[in-house]
């Protein structure tokens, strides 16, 4: 806890630079503009932290909440002694003149210009608006103010794509917070500059003041600069300053997704909602050798680095303005720091699900205005098989091979269920569904077995947790229209002769009538040519799936042509992130 009190510590800025609260404009006005002293210190927590500036140098220090405050001024004042001490020894060894001892410098405390008693209890005497005199400099002091407690920019720039700086805020709202973006005026080009802060006479000019921000053409070969106060409501905290580490770079031209957008450019209507569901390529598969010698030759390397394909990416899903985002192979880290910040600027909230055994897993985006989560109900499907008496037949009828059922076993697939309500009209619930089936392509009965169990699950999931709610099935099957997975959602019974049984040889074979226990489902982007194109293959692979008596399809956005897809030969390339297409539709809720 401590480790990660220090961290937050030093992202704190040394000066108060925006408007302080306002219980504190009194004091502002009696002392003028004064250096903050930053306190943290929470009910049930055994420490406080201490921070602020002292000739330059930041101070920052944990003290036991049921100490005195005298001693926690002592402290200071010892931590202060030690310093110049240390500041006289190096000097000394240097050849300079030390000097004498210095006089111990006095600490204070002062509350409503009064001395705050030493014997007054450190969690009661460091009120906001309290001063704190070291020497002569006194400190206004912030208790528990909105604090950034990471703020970072993204490593890679490019003109036309978001900048989404990866914010987390303790005691405020990302909402109130604000933002002034700028550019450099004259471009910096030495690598070695990227951690200099320029001079502020007129280096930099204000380009924006929103929480994203796109750069231009015109700011390619310029560092961009974010000035962002904390806030909570009117309360401010201390500003933090980023600077790129690198100038903006020029995008790649046209890609894949742009005519797309010209579709959604506004957002979907109530009772429709707009539904994404897209395999992002993860990166741990996109850098293997493997992948950039046989799988994808033709992509150029630079556009399978990660940090190039979240450029596309993040203006891919924006661009959309969607309501519900299923995506496929998104990273741990993928998640937490690229993918969470930027469509949380965008007004959506995620929850993510990893694959066991993989850094790699699944990720339900929703738009805060529209939905609320109200529960999750995730399970690893080979996990449940065997767990959960609710598959005991099908797992009966799969023991019967020990082969198949080893290999069922063995696999990590996992199924995202999140039931989300209507903000707008309580009661009203949708189920979301979310998966990415077995990829071997002779692995249609694996994908049979584990889609059987995915189905048995959710319909027990909506009969217990919300009744009359519409199953929203999205993912990427691993399945053609001619598979045994799509005759079994699309007719709701597969029969016992299909030939997916045995597409892994006989050894592997079993034979079952296996129903999904739904009416048939509609795919409601109906079986494009191909939504997964790469050098050896072309097909259509994934789907979004409703019910039909429950929402209608109102438009599906175009997929890209087929001109656009082979511009660079196959995907990913340049102008496509991954080696998959995002299915886009807007479906129409049945009153």
């Amino acid at each position: 806890m401590f480790n990660s009190l220090r961290a937050s510590l030093s992202l704190l800025s040394c000066r108060l630079v925006s408007s302080s609260p306002r219980t504190l404009t009194g004091a502002c006005r009696l002392l003028g503009r004064m250096e903050a002293a930053v306190v943290r210190c929470l009910p049930g927590e055994p420490k406080l932290s201490i921070a602020f500036c002292l000739d330059g140098s930041h101070k920052h220090m944990l003290r036991d909440q049921d100490e005195t405050v005298g001693k926690a001024l002592a402290r200071i004042s010892k931590n202060i002694a030690k310093g110049e001490s240390k500041a006289k020894r190096s000097r000394k060894n240097r050849g300079q003149q030390g000097g004498e001892a210095a006089e111990p410098t006095a600490v204070k405390l002062f509350y409503d210009g009064d001395e705050v008693p030493d014997t007054s209890l450190s969690s009661e005497a460091w009120k906001d608006g309290a001063v704190l005199q070291v020497g002569d400099i006194q400190y206004l002091v912030l208790r528990n103010p909105p604090t950034f407690t990471t703020a970072e920019l993204p490593v890679s720039l490019m003109a036309g794509f978001p900048v989404c700086p990866k914010l987390e805020v303790e005691f405020g709202n990302l909402q109130d917070c604000e933002f002034t973006w700028l550019k450099e005026t004259v471009p910096n080009s030495r690598p070695e500059a990227a951690d200099e802060v320029p001079a502020q006479d007129g280096g930099w000019t204000q380009v924006g003041r929103d929480r994203v921000h796109v750069p231009s053409n015109q700011d390619i070969g310029c560092r961009v600069k974010l000035m962002c106060t904390p806030k909570d409501g009117s309360r401010s905290g201390p500003a933090k300053e980023l600077i790129s580490v690198g100038a903006v770079e020029a995008g790649p031209g046209m890609c894949t997704f742009d005519n797309r957008h010209a579709y959604t450019v506004r957002a979907a209507e109530w009772p429709a909602v707009r539904v994404v569901s897209y395999n992002i390529l993860a990166d741990i598969y996109a850098q293997t050798e493997l992948s950039k010698t046989v799988l994808y030759p033709y992509c150029a390397q630079y556009a399978l680095q990660l940090d190039y394909r979240q450029n596309l990416i993040k203006k891919e899903l924006a661009g959309y303005n969607a309501d519900i985002i299923c995506l496929q192979e998104v990273d741990q880290d993928v998640f937490v720091s690229s993918l969470t910040p930027a469509l949380d600027a965008f007004g959506l909230d995620g929850v993510f699900r990893i694959k066991e055994k993989q850094h790699e897993g699944l990720a339900t985006f929703y738009r805060r205005s529209k939905f609320r989560l109200l529960s999750r109900h995730d399970i690893m499907l080979s996990e449940a098989l065997t767990s959960d008496p609710v598959h005991s037949d099908l797992l009966e009828r799969i023991s019967a091979n020990s082969i198949l059922k080893d290999k069922i076993l063995q696999r990590s697939t996992s199924l995202q269920v999140s039931v989300l309500e209507d903000v707008n009209t309580p009661g009203r619930k949708v189920c979301v569904a979310n998966t990415h089936l077995y990829w071997h392509p002779k692995g249609g009965n694996v994908r049979l077995v584990q889609m059987g169990v995915a189905l048995q699950h959710l319909r027990r999931v909506i009969s217990e947790v919300a009744p009359e709610a519409p199953l929203l099935l999205c993912g990427d099957f691993n399945s053609t229209p001619n598979t045994g997975v799509f005759q079994l959602l699309s007719e709701a019974v597969v029969p016992q002769d299909h030939a997916d049984w045995s597409s892994s040889g006989p050894e592997e074979a079993c034979s079952m009538e296996l129903p999904s226990g739904f009416p048939p489902l509609l795919s409601a982007c109906g079986q494009p040519a191909y939504t997964n194109y790469v050098g050896g293959f072309h097909g259509c692979l994934d789907y979004i799936f409703i019910q039909q008596d429950r929402m209608q399809v109102e438009q599906v956005i175009p997929l890209p042509s087929h001109q656009e897809v082979t511009t660079y030969e196959a995907l990913p390339s340049v102008a496509h992130p991954s080696d998959h297409i995002a299915l886009v539709c807007d479906l129409r809720w049945n009153l």
